[in-house]
């Protein structure tokens, strides 16, 4: 088959026979690495993948390098960077699901196991020295808010790290971490975007290459919402969009044909059903919508500024030459609504929250269907850009790779390019073997061999086998139905427009067949068809009672006279306790508090317990309050502590939400431990 066609930026040229390769270049040491990771950007936004913004530094790495037709993520933030960090599919590393819960199951717990290794312990362990900048996303929120450093990039790996830990970030007013040092939120004068690229290019600038390689790791926040950009770069493309999504759609399809990346005959997917044709708006509506992707725009444009910084300080190092750079973004177009309607908050500034949405995102996803979340080609299509002039035959600048690849694969290329060796066990623990594939032999035009590849993401399910592709598109909070099969010929239908499932059964049946073995095998199982919203709020009645997270979860309210702390070593149970200090006894029982707040769905009987010790005799009150009305309670005892033991109080509460609520303003001055905190609620309260 033919791997990769010759097309250039701007027109064609005849393809490379797969036979033909270039000459043998002398070994030059050991590469340096570079991988670089945007959030939420579209299929199609990309100069060399048709779009109009403007990114000639990304779109310089495609015409001097190579750029897959056919690249895939995992459809969401957490699974897809648990996919490229770790070469596996994301339920084998932790990852089934997303940050924002553990489900309760080894692959959905929502942070990195310690059973996969990272593409920095690896390649550490083989002599690079490795750097991260940028968002990481693959510990919990809990761990996050509760700042366990043991789950954050300096403990994968990675020796130097700037960025932040979290999921999301206010671009200017940014709560960073360096190293494992949390930093004073950012002030006037920063953009994230501005700074975690000048940090990858402070990096760049200051390694010795003499004595090791590089590997980095530079992850966009961008252009992830919110929509904040700088002003210079707003004002670049104020009017651009002005012509709306329905023209733009056209022109970036047509643009993807003239250069190569779709054939004459492939269709375009027709606007998404909720989006409304641009002329139906209003003018006030245009005008909104149309700084929406103003914004958006501007937050690329940022990115391709960043870029260029990189490569200069490679070049300036003289290692540009001897550098792999490898370009993706993590999930397909990003649909969510944030903000408000109305042109007030689209301005771009810090104290704005808005999101482009599903409008825009249809434009973003050209000329694909669906985006973020959903594995038809709208959520799971990457850009995936490959430079690296003494290892890529240089015959084959500027060409598409038609050759389909995952993320995975992108573990599975720096162990080969770096001559490292992917470990089965690593600090005592299996390790499972990787999923990947290196990529290398499409850079002299070979296929790499993958083979058949699995999704599942909520419910949303897909297989790819060679030019086949089954598709299961699920309804959020919905019941499963995995009998609502798609299946594409992706050579003649790559847009998703034809289903043959009914036409062709025992082809859709046996790679359903095929996706239920994978499923069994890397625990995809049970699946749930809760929605986002409906798994957080589940995991608000999981309390983080143990303290494993530190106070992630916790409302604590302190004052001069009350403090908290994680206690490694006066312990109850496990390796971690609470601490809280009493100087002096407060004006009021309520002066300081830990809270924990959760959801009901019903009248509930529950019970709430703890284990306790204290340096002296002394007394907690204990209560359960709707959250936000103090008030009204459900239980309110005075609790007095011995030396050590435990409590179990028993409440009846309704649907809604509450909050247990621990005060210590009326305590005795010394220490109380805390540990075993858990809330038992019936069926009724789930």
């Amino acid at each position: 088959m033919d791997v990769v066609n010759k097309i250039g930026l701007i027109g064609a040229s005849i393809a490379m026979p797969l036979g033909i390769q270039a000459a043998e270049k002398p070994k030059p040491a050991r590469p340096n690495i570079i991988v670089i990771l945007t959030d939420d950007m579209g299929y199609s936004d990309l100069g060399c993948y048709g779009g109009e913004i403007m990114t000639p530094n990304i779109d310089g790495l495609a015409s001097n390098g190579l750029r897959w037709a056919q690249f895939y993520n995992n459809a969401r933030s957490c699974p897809s960077r648990a996919v490229l960090m770790t070469g596996l599919y994301p339920h084998q590393a932790g990852m089934g699901w997303m940050a924002a819960a553990d489900m309760q199951t080894p692959e959905y717990q929502g942070y990195l196991n310690d059973n996969c290794v990272t593409i920095a312990e690896v390649l550490g362990q083989s002599g690079y020295e490795t750097y991260m900048v940028g968002k990481w996303h693959l510990c919990s929120d809990r761990q996050c808010k509760g700042n366990v450093t043991e789950h954050w990039p300096m403990a994968r790996g990675f020796n130097h790290y700037y960025g932040h830990p979290e999921g999301a970030s206010n671009y200017f007013h940014a709560k960073l971490v360096d190293g494992e040092e949390r930093l004073p939120e950012t002030g006037d004068g920063f953009y994230l975007t501005d700074a975690i690229t000048d940090t990858a290019a402070s990096y760049i600038t200051r390694h010795d290459y003499k004595d090791k390689p590089l590997f980095l790791y530079l992850a966009f926040n961008a252009p992830h919402w919110p929509l904040h950009a700088l002003q210079e770069d707003i004002d670049k493309y104020k009017g651009k969009y002005d012509v709306g999504w329905d023209s733009l759609r056209v022109q970036r399809f047509k643009k993807q044909k003239a250069m190569g990346l779709f054939s004459e005959d492939v269709e375009l997917s027709p606007r998404d059903s909720r989006v409304p044709a641009w002329n139906s708006l209003t003018d006030d509506q245009k005008k909104e919508y149309s700084m929406r992707m103003t914004i958006y725009a501007a937050q690329i444009a940022a990115i391709d500024r960043g870029v260029g910084k990189v490569i200069k300080a490679l070049k300036d190092a003289g290692e540009f030459n001897n550098t792999v750079i490898m370009m993706m973004d993590d999930n397909g177009a990003c649909a969510e609504r944030l903000g408000t309607d109305g042109i007030a908050n689209v301005t771009g500034k810090a104290e704005t929250w808005e999101s482009y949405r599903i409008n825009w995102a249809n434009l973003s996803s050209t000329p694909y269907r669906e985006f973020k979340h959903y594995t038809n080609e709208g959520g799971i299509a990457s850009p995936l850009i490959v430079s690296w002039p003494n290892g890529i035959n240089n015959q084959l600048d500027g060409s598409f790779i038609r050759e389909y690849g995952y993320f995975a694969d992108i573990m599975a290329t720096c162990v080969d390019i770096a001559g490292a060796k992917y470990p089965s066990v690593y600090k005592g623990h299996k390790i499972t073997p990787c999923e990947g594939v290196s990529l290398v032999p499409n850079f002299s035009n070979k296929p790499t061999g993958r083979g058949m590849t699995f999704w599942e993401h909520e419910v949303n399910i897909a297989v790819r086998d060679g030019k086949w592709k089954l598709n299961i598109h699920h309804v959020e909070n919905e019941p499963i139905n995995l009998s609502k099969l798609e299946l594409y010929d992706m050579e003649k239908d790559p847009t998703e427009l034809h289903n043959l499932a009914s036409s062709d059964t025992a082809k859709a049946n046996s790679m359903l067949r095929a996706w239920e073995k994978w499923a069994a095998r890397v625990h995809a199982y049970p699946l749930s068809t809760d929605g986002y919203g409906k798994r957080q709020q589940a995991y608000r009645r999981v309390i983080n009672g143990e303290f494993d997270d530190n106070f992630g979860g916790w409302t604590l309210s302190e004052n001069p006279s009350v403090s908290y702390s994680i206690d490694k070593k006066h312990t109850i149970s496990g390796g971690k306790t609470a601490m809280i200090t009493v100087s002096q006894t407060g004006a009021k029982p309520s002066d300081s508090f830990m809270k924990w707040d959760f959801p009901t769905t019903g009248e509930a009987h529950g019970t709430i317990s703890f284990s306790y010790k204290t340096d002296k005799t002394n007394k907690v009150w204990v209560r359960m309050e709707r959250a936000n009305k103090a008030a009204e309670k459900a239980l309110s005892k005075e609790v007095e502590l011995s030396k050590e033991g435990s409590v179990s109080l028993p409440f009846v509460i309704d649907k809604g939400r509450w909050q247990l609520a621990l005060y210590f303003g009326n305590s005795n001055p010394g220490n109380i431990w805390l540990d075993n905190v858990k809330l038992d609620l019936d069926s009724n309260g789930k």
